[in-house]
């Protein structure tokens, strides 16, 4: 079966299932319905708090997100909103 992985990481971790280790889990990829959108909700991730994401190290900006396909073996890292001074 096809699978990827999925990091979130700073906050966004805490929407990683037990289990997951370095900030990352392994999922199984549903056909055609694999997207990065389609995987994070999978993951009850709020979209509004995706603020980076990465395929394969590659920026995904939000309004691609519903129509990025994921494939065997990509890695998504999603990163939230950072605020600093």
């Amino acid at each position: 079966m096809a699978s990827a992985t999925i990091k979130l990481y700073a906050s966004l971790a805490d929407y990683l299932p037990a289990g997951a280790k370095d900030n990352a889990i392994r999922v199984a990829l549903k056909a055609e319905e694999s997207t990065v959108s389609a995987a994070l909700t999978e993951l009850q991730v709020p979209q509004e708090k995706c603020h980076l994401v990465l395929l394969n190290g590659i920026f995904v900006p939000p309004g691609n997100r519903a129509s990025c396909t994921i494939k065997d073996g990509d890695t998504v890292a999603v990163w939230p909103p950072v605020a600093g001074g």
